[in-house]
């Protein structure tokens, strides 16, 4: 993802999984005890994988296949589109990119999804 300060080489951690392991994450590690799309975790050790050592390692995402189903059944477009976006709306969190602390941020951060989206060939869902 040019323009966001990642090195060349810097691997990422993709879980797919369903509501019921989003979930529990989602309790775990942010108190909210229901399912959600998309989780972001920057690299920490103790993470759901370690870095190779010497790499670095963006972090980690986990990505609810029950709820980008819905999502995109809702929205009406397909679900490689629906895990296209919330891919990059997770991986703009671990670049710092936050859209609850303002209408500003929410902007930017909403800007950089449809010009990525854009560059991977699918529209923005929204």
């Amino acid at each position: 993802m040019a323009g966001e300060s990642v090195e060349p080489g810097t691997a990422l951690a993709i879980l797919i999984t369903d509501d019921d392991e989003i979930r529990r994450l989602n309790a775990q590690f942010l108190g909210i005890d229901e399912p959600t799309d998309v989780l972001s975790f920057p690299d920490e050790p103790g993470d759901f994988v370690e870095a190779v050592p010497g790499e670095p390692l963006l972090g980690d995402i986990a990505i609810s296949i029950d709820t980008a189903r819905r999502q995109a059944g809702q929205i009406g477009h397909p679900l490689a589109a629906e895990l296209a976006h919330l891919l990059v709306h997770g991986i703009l969190h671990l670049c710092g990119y936050d859209h609850v602390n303002s209408p500003e941020e929410e902007a930017a951060m909403r800007a950089r999804e449809e010009h990525y989206l854009g560059d991977l060939g699918h529209l923005h869902r929204h």
